[in-house]
């Protein structure tokens, strides 16, 4: 404290103004001058560093300073116990935020950051604000077992309730293991660095336990994460370009479940028609194109949106969005891979994504073009059936606006994942001219099933005129034209818009997940 501070304070109050600016100053020490150092010479932000550069400028104020700054059984003290944390904005939203230090006890877990995890937590969930964790720890500390604990509850109680009631997310940046790791789980988007790694235990412990020597990229990095476990749902090159996607990301989303995220109107958000469609999507369905140039086309604005999980269960796109100013989720079949068959990881991607834009009141768009569940061998071992079925239920389960589009095709069970369910709550269902529909293809079908050449014929011709018939029977509010497929779209989202703005309440939660 500066003289010319303490001196505007009455002597009684000065020797303790001094002792709590002694003690202040203390908690925010982080690991001290050399672990500062070194972190800055790798070109890593310390923990109050990546705080200001998350939040809106002068916005951040510190919750539990002086945690971990007294000594009960001998154990050392740790400044902020090893987590900076409190409430700020971001973009002006009121957000909740906790960030490890790793240069404290390698952001390890002591009893009284414990504390304020449960706080922060409890904090979101009453006050109903976003939760964003930054997350680069080891887990619970060593030193815990030698003093008792105060108290039995942890933070992971907490954020299981807070699942569905406000919007939550976890930016791993560096090595994440133990408590710290599930706690990452337990948040809706999981983001991870290039650099960083997220395990049950590192791999020390793991050669230890199991005699596997295995490198921590190996073990938990991001790449093996968002592309082969799903464990993490996007990867990111640096700390800068995470930062990024976490603002972006909660800009689709409304404070709590008890809101409705507002209608952003610009000039891109106007109607419009998409002639392009006609160049971009081949009229025989058995040549691929890339889906994300549909929606690309589609969308207000292309560099608006966010692709969830790019690199996991890559036969399907989950997107957030904006179109005619809504912020919105977009499920597609992507026939630039395995032709948009459903997966089992397709499937446990959307269920997600489809749960989390359900949870906040996003409408759901579905662009169909697939030819079905994946069958075979390897897809049945993988529990395809299980993953299509979960997915069903989550899409099932929408109380929001749903539209649903069949593009080209839909087959089988495929067509009911995508929303295909003709008086199923869908706010619209739409077709493009030339559809083909049917349980399964018709040629694999009639050899399947043993058919002579006339009735192969005609299921071929029943497939083909799938369209036709199903605007006849309404299993379609419309047949479109292709190009109108935007201005169509934005009208169904404007007509749902009023009973959105109805009392927007948490989901329910019933059910059983299959």
């Amino acid at each position: 404290m500066a003289e010319q501070d303490i001196n505007t304070i009455s002597q009684d109050w000065q020797p303790l103004m001094l002792e709590f600016e002694r003690r202040k100053v203390y908690g925010q020490s982080m690991g001290g001058e050399a672990k500062l150092t070194k972190r800055e010479a790798d070109g890593r932000l310390n923990a109050r560093e990546m705080v200001t550069a998350l939040v809106d400028v002068n916005s951040f104020m510190e919750l539990g300073t002086l945690a971990g700054s007294l000594s009960y059984h001998g154990e050392p003290t740790a400044p902020a116990d090893a987590l900076v944390g409190g409430l700020a904005t971001i973009d002006g939203q009121n957000v909740v935020i906790g960030v490890e230090d790793f240069t404290v006890m390698g952001g390890s877990i002591g009893h009284a950051t414990n504390a304020k995890k449960i706080r922060l937590a409890n904090l979101a969930l009453q006050e109903r604000l976003p939760f964003v964790s930054l997350l680069e720890g080891s887990g619970e500390r060593t030193t815990n077992a030698l003093s008792r604990h105060p108290y039995a509850p942890t933070d992971m109680q907490i954020l299981a309730r807070l699942s569905g009631i406000v919007p939550t997310v976890a930016l791993i940046v560096g090595p994440s293991a133990g408590h710290g790791a599930i706690t990452g789980m337990l948040k809706d988007f999981i983001i991870m660095t290039s650099d960083a790694c997220l395990f049950a235990a590192g791999p020390p412990l793991v050669q230890a336990a199991l005699g596997e020597k295995v490198s921590k990229q190996d073990l938990g990095g991001a790449t093996m994460h968002t592309s082969i476990s799903g464990v993490a749902h996007n990867k990111v090159e640096d700390l800068a370009e995470g930062i990024s996607l976490v603002r972006h990301y909660l800009s689709f989303f409304p404070s709590s479940a008890y809101q409705v995220v507002k209608n952003r109107q610009s000039v891109s958000s106007q109607q419009r028609s998409l002639p392009e469609i006609f160049s971009l999507v081949p009229s025989d369905d058995r040549i691929a194109y890339d889906m994300r140039k549909l929606i690309a086309l589609l969308v207000d604005e292309p560099a608006d949106s966010i692709e969830i999980q790019s690199a996991y269960g890559r036969s399907m796109i989950t997107s957030l969005a904006r179109l005619g100013g809504y912020s919105v989720g977009i499920v597609a079949n992507q026939p630039n891979f395995q032709a948009g068959a459903i997966t089992a990881e397709a499937a446990e991607k959307a269920s997600h994504f489809i749960d989390v834009c359900n949870a906040f009141h996003l409408p759901v768009i579905f662009l169909a073009d697939n030819p079905g569940v994946m069958s075979g061998s390897a897809a049945e071992q993988a529990g395809t059936l299980r993953a299509a079925a979960r997915m069903y239920a989550a899409q099932s389960a929408i109380d929001g606006p749903k539209l649903h589009v069949t593009v080209r095709k839909a087959f089988g069970f495929g067509s009911s994942l995508m929303g295909m369910n003709p008086f199923d709550q869908q706010t619209l269902t739409l077709a493009f001219p030339g559809i083909t529909l049917g349980g399964i293809p018709a040629l694999g079908g009639g050899i399947a099933t043993g058919v002579d050449a006339d009735m192969a014929e005609k299921l071929k011709a029943a497939e083909e005129s799938g369209a036709w018939s199903t605007g006849d029977t309404m299993a379609y509010d419309e047949i479109i034209d292709p190009r109108e497929l935007r201005n169509r779209l934005i009208k169904g989202l404007s007509i749902s818009r009023e009973r959105q703005l109805i009392d927007p309440q948490p989901l329910k939660r019933t059910g059983i997940k299959p």
